[in-house]
């Protein structure tokens, strides 16, 4: 059984949209006459594949246990004219604030920013022609159909990012979620030991008639950005957010310094990434109840009070919570929103990237060449045009067509079809 608990924010999963269906290649027949023409349909197109963002979701967790996504093939064409059915498309939820890359080339694909996003990722191929769709002036009875598109396989890696205004920081045990527990609705884990926080929590600061999101990011530790403890697992968290409050436990009464932690978390920051260290700061300054905490508050503000803003509080009882709530307001109303990341390209993985193309000798003896190899000649080659017959018969001459036609016993004079062109080969 799953183990709801865990949070992960970073999978690998493999996803491949479905294949085109045959063609049928099959004639009309009744009763006593077996063959009254071509009647074979077209293949089902192949199923695709989406990703949607689904605001419900929190975590990965699910594509620990599933990680390959398959849509359905499209079937192959039917008797009389009737195309196949086609393949079931797949739509894969993830948490708001997932990026997806792709995994050979490490390129952003898309960014799950916002709530019911929808992103086609992998289009299925599509449906191979029957024969009835090769019947011309000349060739009246093809015995042949084209196969569907095939797809391929593909590896993407699905990242979250926390989407929130605010994010809480601070070494472990600085009463970060108890903070966040007073100012929000939220209802984090909340225990006296070292990372209580596992995964981030979110909650609604409503402040008269605004509100903004604050996320409780697990306490970092000094040498968080080379991978230590938790901090490099969830720095990626803070990424999104527009200004930071840092945390810092002014009683000292783990026998920590404050202000020495408050520079290593800073030094982590800009190790990790100069734009978290850059955005907007302020401190709160948490555990004033307690004893001790005067005298290094004072010491704390002598120090950075000219370049922070500083707020002390007890985020236990609340006290001091509400004018930090309200410092907080005063920043965020002047900062942009956030924006989605930037994708490194707009694409689909399409059909296989392998120009397939098959040979046939119809009743007359033509050599027909069918696939999606013709399929793209058709579509770029201008017949009228010698620059584009040139590359034209080059294409011919590089995916092999011309050889194949030779072993098949090509000779000079015989008649060659491809898609609209039709002509007599000459060596």
């Amino acid at each position: 059984m799953a183990d709801n608990s865990i949070f992960i924010d970073k999978v690998k999963i493999t996803i491949k949209a479905g294949d085109g269906g045959d063609g049928m290649n099959s004639f009309k027949a009744y009763k006593g006459k077996p063959a009254c023409g071509p009647d074979g349909g077209d293949g089902g197109k192949g199923g695709d594949i989406y990703i949607v963002a689904d605001g419900s979701l929190n975590t990965l967790l699910p594509f620990r246990y599933k990680t390959k996504y398959v849509a359905g093939n499209g079937e192959r064409g039917g008797t009389n004219q009737c195309f196949g059915k086609s393949g079931a498309d797949v739509i894969i939820k993830v948490p708001v604030g997932t990026i997806v890359k792709d995994v050979e080339t490490g390129s952003i694909i898309a960014d799950m920013f916002n709530d019911a996003d929808k992103k086609l990722i992998a289009e299925g191929g599509r449906g191979g022609k029957g024969n009835v769709r090769f019947t011309t002036a000349r060739r009246h009875a093809p015995n042949f159909a084209q196969k569907g598109e095939k797809t391929e396989l593909h590896e993407l890696t699905l990242e979250l990012k926390v989407i929130a205004d605010v994010g809480l920081i601070g070494f472990p045990n600085v009463g970060k979620s108890t903070l966040l527990s007073k100012i929000t609705a939220a209802h984090p884990k909340i225990a006296n030991y070292h990372f209580t926080t596992l995964s981030p929590n979110l909650g609604v600061v409503k402040l008269y008639d605004d509100s903004f999101v604050a996320a409780d990011i697990p306490g970092l530790i000094e040498g968080a950005a080379q991978g230590a403890g938790l901090g490099h697992d969830f720095l990626r968290h803070i990424e999104r957010t527009r200004m930071l409050v840092h945390v810092v436990d002014i009683s000292g009464c783990e026998e920590r310094d404050p202000i020495d932690d408050f520079i290593k978390i800073n030094a982590e920051l800009k190790e990790y990434s100069e734009k978290l260290s850059s955005l907007p700061q302020v401190v709160a300054l948490n555990k004033c109840d307690v004893a001790g905490a005067e005298e290094n508050l004072k010491a704390f503000k002598k120090k950075f009070s000219r370049k922070y803003k500083l707020y002390p509080i007890t985020a236990v009882s609340g006290e001091g919570t509400e004018e930090l709530i309200k410092g907080v307001w005063e920043i965020l109303s002047t900062l942009p929103k956030a924006e989605p990341v930037e994708v490194d390209e707009e694409f689909t993985y399409r059909k296989s990237g392998n120009l397939e193309f098959e040979i046939y000798i119809d009743e007359n003896g033509a050599y027909v060449v069918v696939g999606s190899l013709v399929d793209m000649l058709c579509r770029n080659v201008a017949l009228n045009d010698a620059e584009s017959m040139a590359y034209f018969q080059k294409i011919l001459r590089d995916k092999g067509v011309i050889s194949k036609l030779l072993k098949m016993g090509l000779k000079q004079g015989d008649t060659v079809i491809i898609g609209d062109v039709e002509f007599d080969y000459v060596p």
